[in-house]
């Protein structure tokens, strides 16, 4: 296990002791009970903790950040995570926040950062489309060169809170002519822009979530272009290497392990038998999620001194979602035929429970349930990532 340094103890204590101090009752309360948060939620959290310098830590101090190393950006995310805090937004301030002030023009630094950081900009991401999802390098929607501009024809799918952003980045293909992976450019987009409709996707758990985007020649100005025409594919990889650290959410898997738990001790209906059945159960999943952690803090530590494996974060995106997934199982059995009483207007709307009755309970178990059969498809399949271990280590 990861051996933490008095520096790196000091700083957990501290945001342990912030985020319990400053966490909202509301929003704890959606977020251990597995209701849906809305990006009010977010952006008020969010805020909060960039009051106290713990929003963007992980940024350069020059650019507004607090040069957190790999090794502090995990303890943040765990004691988040485990004190009920929500799961930060990562569009903004994880994806193109770091690809501006890595790649960007200094005009592009001044319009975007600062406004990232104060939660006063909103971003989603333009990446999957039909047909290309996973298999990013076969994207379609098309970017040509007018002048100062680019024009924009096609569509982007799955745009997670495009309902909500003011911005958005995204890869287009400017040419079509070499390697798919040469052909793609990286822009920052305006939602307001005309020509862009958002056509809403509502998931299995019954909510809004994401959306399909459609681009009908939408302008975008020269200047809203990340690095060299034909850089995305570069910028797509250094865009996605860096959310490795969240890549496992093991404290959101703690706390979830740490409630199954407690309501496996207070369930007073399960004869002797069930409740054996259920305790193995949870103990094979408790077992998992240690060999995650630790493999985890393996690879953070690994990672703060350099070391850069090709496959390392595909291993822990295809185990964790695995165990994302089967610990929603779990709580959802637990509940019993109560499971099948998924209530999806008290979900959405997030209302305190003093008084819940078990099929309330229940339902957010339901909502942890259904949301999560997506956790093995975004961020690239399973199977793909598969792939990418399977061709890294036989290359060796």
């Amino acid at each position: 296990m990861m051996q933490l340094t008095a520096a790196e103890k000091t700083f957990r204590d501290e945001v342990r002791g912030y985020i319990h101090a400053n966490l909202p009752a509301d929003i704890k309360h959606k977020v251990m009970n597995d209701l849906h948060l809305k990006k009010g939620d977010h952006v008020r959290w969010q805020n909060i903790l960039r009051e106290g310098g713990y929003f963007g830590g992980g940024w350069p101090s020059e650019h507004g950040g607090a040069d957190w190393s790999p090794v502090q950006q995990y303890l943040f995310e765990q004691e988040n995570a485990l004190a009920g805090g929500p799961f930060i937004i990562p569009y903004g301030v994880n994806m193109v926040g770091p690809v501006i002030y890595t790649f960007g023009t200094q005009a592009q630094k001044d319009t975007y950062l600062k406004d990232i950081l104060d939660n006063r900009t909103w971003w989603c991401q333009g990446y999957s489309e039909p047909n290309a999802g996973s298999d990013l390098a076969s994207l379609k929607c098309s970017a040509v060169r007018d002048g100062d501009h680019y024009v924009i024809n096609g569509t982007k799918m799955w745009t997670t809170q495009a309902h909500y952003a003011e911005m958005m980045h995204l890869l287009v293909r400017t040419d079509d002519s070499g390697r798919r992976q040469q052909g793609i450019t990286f822009l920052l987009l305006d939602m307001n822009t005309p020509g862009i409709t958002i056509s809403p996707i509502t998931t299995i758990d019954g909510l809004h979530h994401t959306n399909q985007t459609f681009f009908d020649e939408v302008r975008v100005p020269v200047k809203n272009r990340v690095g060299e025409e034909g850089d995305g594919w570069k910028i797509a990889k250094f865009l996605l290497a860096n959310e490795r650290t969240a890549i496992a959410d093991t404290g959101s898997k703690s706390r979830a392990v740490a409630s199954m738990t407690r309501l496996l001790q207070q369930a007073d209906h399960l004869d002797a038998g069930a409740r054996f059945h259920f305790s193995e159960r949870l103990a094979r999943i408790d077992f998992r999620l240690t060999a995650l952690i630790a493999l985890e803090q393996r690879l953070i530590t690994q990672w703060q001194a350099g070391s850069q494996g090709a496959h390392e974060a595909s291993v822990l995106k295809v185990k964790a979602t695995e165990l994302q997934q089967d610990i929603s199982i779990l709580f959802s059995d637990l509940y019993g035929p109560y499971k099948a009483a998924y209530n999806v207007d008290r979900v959405n709307k997030g209302e305190f429970m003093e008084a819940a009755t078990v099929a309330d309970a229940a339902s957010g178990a339901g909502h942890l349930y259904l949301y999560g059969r997506c956790a093995s498809i975004y961020g690239g399949s399973n199977q793909v990532q598969r792939n990418i271990i399977a061709k890294s280590m036989l290359a060796q």
